[in-house]
């Protein structure tokens, strides 16, 4: 429901002020961003003189945050958001609705102390946001965010006033965010970049550190160990090792409760709005057309469990946030079971027949595109291995050259293609496996090419690109195909296209 005061501004127009708090928050985001040289002036600074130059910097950056205050202003229209901003140089821009494709609001545990909301309106393509209001009254945020769905759907959500009310496509409950922590480790990367950034300050710290707590660790067994032999000490040492893995494995289910306790996807008539969060809040909101490729990860703790992920790329250009938060809609279901992955496909793209009913297989020499590469990556290592450790280093190497082998075996028995007259697929891996696919009125463009390791092998590649997405992801390529075949899949895909128009 549209708060009173903003569905009056949308009538009357009037130009209007962010909150009165606002200058606090923009004050708190430039500390952030000078934190670390106030910090060396007040720490390591010489003398009382120089450390008053941290409480100038504090008093400027406060002065800045005051007069943006007073200096943004903004109207809501009929069709259009309006903002005034600037303070030396003033500038006017003119948002129509039509053009916000995302509506992200982000909430911190401050915010939702004093009942703010930080919001962000997205375009599609956009690098930057098209408007960036810090911040707005909860209500008011909401309220926006129903009246861009409602500028942008108004004929839906008057024909049919059930769906404007939202419906709730998945949730996660607390069992599948245990799951999700046990699957995903993000603890063992929190811990990692720990020590990656504490070791800038002292290269000896990570092994000091191991040096105590091995002493430790094998000073509380020292008695235990008195009268037996060398194996009962490597079986404490693998208890010790199993404790550490249990110790991250409870971490990262600490870190999924923070990213997804609350985690609910709702349609809106035209729209899907996500929210997550246990004390910082997210919630975006992006017209379900504007979803461009879609992307299923499984990986072997997802299969011990049952479980998938499914993500999603959209118009908006990701390119990270200020928060560290995706912008725009990425993970429709972070974890969720085969079926329920397979259900909310059909549901958002009926469009599309997924699952596909048969898979192409690859061009038969797969197998050894993937195996040469990583034969030669084990010849250098093994005449290091050589060198460094003789004999020995050998055998290791031997060792390793099977188990590489039937790694590249397995991956090119499940690598495969799928194409129709709505949908091109591809699928591979084996140990981690992945589903990329999209429609084919989504391709922006389609490339042709060969790798010198292509034109030995007899095969070829083919790239397709799609609207927004991430830089970090992987790209729809159908990889290892005959030539013969991919010349006739290019020249399918391109009548498709042309016949098709552009759906983004």
């Amino acid at each position: 429901m549209i708060a009173p005061d903003l569905a009056e501004a949308a009538v009357a127009s009037p130009e209007r002020r962010l909150h009165p708090l606002s200058w606090l928050f923009v004050l708190l985001a430039h500390l952030k961003q000078f934190i670390f040289p106030i910090l060396v002036l007040l720490f390591f600074g010489r003398g009382d003189r120089n450390d008053l130059w941290s409480v100038v910097v504090i008093c400027v950056l406060a002065t800045l945050s005051i007069w943006r205050y007073y200096t943004y202003r903004f109207r809501i229209g009929r069709d259009s958001l309006q903002i005034r901003s600037g303070m030396l140089e003033r500038s006017l821009r003119e948002i129509p609705f039509a053009r916000i494709q995302n509506v992200a609001l982000h909430q911190t545990l401050l915010h939702r102390i004093f009942g703010v909301a930080e919001v962000r309106l997205e375009s599609a393509g956009g690098i930057k946001p098209e408007a960036e209001m810090r911040v707005l009254k909860l209500s008011d945020a909401m309220a926006l965010e129903a009246l861009v769905r409602r500028r942008r759907g108004e004929a839906v959500a008057e024909a049919d006033p059930a769906a404007s009310r939202g419906e709730v496509l998945y949730a996660l409950g607390l069992g599948d965010i245990v799951r999700l922590g046990l699957i995903s480790n993000r603890g063992m990367i929190v811990v990692g970049g720990a020590f990656a950034a504490f070791a800038q300050f002292s290269p000896d710290l990570l092994s000091d550190l191991l040096e105590k707590w091995g002493r430790a660790m094998f000073g509380a067994f020292e008695g235990y160990f008195e009268g037996y032999g060398h194996g009962h000490e490597a079986s404490a040492a693998l208890v010790l090792l199993l404790g550490f893995v249990v110790v991250l494995r409870v971490f990262s289910i600490g870190i999924a409760l923070l990213h997804y306790a609350g985690f609910r996807l709702e349609e809106h008539g035209r729209r899907l709005t996500l929210e997550r969060g246990l004390f910082t809040r997210l919630r975006t909101s992006t017209p379900r057309r504007r979803i461009q490729a879609w992307a299923l990860h499984e990986g072997m703790l997802h299969r011990w469990f049952g479980r998938r992920t499914l993500e999603v790329s959209t118009a908006v250009l990701e390119n990270g946030s200020r928060h560290h938060h995706p912008r725009s809609l990425r993970e429709l279901a972070p974890v969720a079971t085969p079926e329920r992955c397979d259900a909310l496909i059909r549901h958002l793209a009926p469009q599309m027949h997924w699952p596909p009913a048969q898979w192409q297989p690859l061009h038969r020499l797969t197998f050894w595109r993937l195996f040469l590469p990583q034969l030669l990556l084990a010849g250098v290592i093994g005449g290091v291995a050589w060198w460094r450790l003789g004999e020995l280093g050998l055998i290791f190497v031997a060792l390793w050259v099977p188990w590489i082998a039937y790694i590249a075996w397995q991956n090119a028995r499940h690598a495969g293609y799928a194409v129709d007259d709505r949908l091109v697929a591809v699928r591979g891996g084996w140990w981690t496996r992945e589903w990329r696919f999209a429609e084919i009125g989504k391709l922006q463009a389609i490339r042709w090419g060969r790798t010198p390791m292509d034109r030995l092998l007899g095969t070829a590649r083919l790239l397709l690109d799609t609207a927004g997405g991430n830089a970090m992801e992987k790209p729809l390529q159908l990889r290892y195909l005959p030539e013969a075949d991919a010349r006739v899949l290019f020249d399918r895909l391109c009548r498709e296209r042309a016949r098709q128009s552009l759906r983004w």
